[in-house]
């Protein structure tokens, strides 16, 4: 399991008053993308900007598009391009890919196959693994997860620490991944309030 597949697991298993907007959830699983990514060695850091490596068998289909989409020219893509590019859509994209996997479905009730907004996960060793990596305060994870309202952990975007596998350099270039997806998300949500501010005031005029 990769970090956007934890991450869009978790998002999925909110109650519906807590659920997670899905432009945000979006942003946010380009964000782990990258950092996979990054810790992975299929893609380094130079300023903001991703310089895609060797292609490297990540054992992930959607990680292995993900790197696949990467720009590979010069001057390459921001990291604020990337979670534009890449996260059109994609929290649709999981959600779609973890229920073909069978690990979400849609509920049934009294023996009735319900359709709801979207399905939910299902009991299964994935969707544990998903919450005990959370609960680990994984520090990508959790910084991800506290961005989307998720758990009680603040976000953090300073270094990683190297006791949990990075090395310094890639410890830097996460984090500047991490911060990104904070300022991504920050500015969604800019949108989204200007728009519904508008929205109301022209409401407002045809009222009178």
């Amino acid at each position: 399991m990769t970090t956007a597949r934890d991450l869009a697991l978790i998002a999925l298993s909110l109650p519906p008053d807590r659920a997670v907007e899905r432009g945000d959830l979006s942003l946010a699983l380009a964000g782990a993308e990258a950092a996979d990514l990054l810790v992975a060695g299929a893609l380094t850091l130079d300023g903001d900007r991703l310089v895609p490596g060797h292609r490297t068998a990540t054992g992930d289909r959607l990680l292995e598009r993900a790197l696949a989409s990467a720009v590979r020219r010069e001057p390459w893509e921001t990291v604020q391009d990337w979670l534009w590019r890449r996260g059109e859509e994609l929290a649709t994209v999981y959600a779609g890919e973890l229920e073909r996997a069978g690990l979400t479905a849609h509920p049934r009730r009294h023996g009735l196959r319900m359709r709801p907004a979207r399905a939910v996960p299902v009991d299964s060793p994935e969707h544990t693994r998903a919450r005990e990596h959370l609960a680990s305060g994984d520090p990508v994870l959790t910084t991800l997860a506290a961005f989307l309202a998720i758990g009680d952990f603040p976000p953090d975007t300073g270094e990683t620490p190297s006791d949990a596998g990075y090395d310094p350099d890639r410890d830097a270039a996460v984090a500047t991944v991490l911060a990104a997806v904070g300022d991504a998300v920050t500015e969604l949500e800019a949108v989204r309030l200007r728009r519904s501010t508008e929205n109301d005031a022209f409401d407002n005029i045809w009222r009178g």
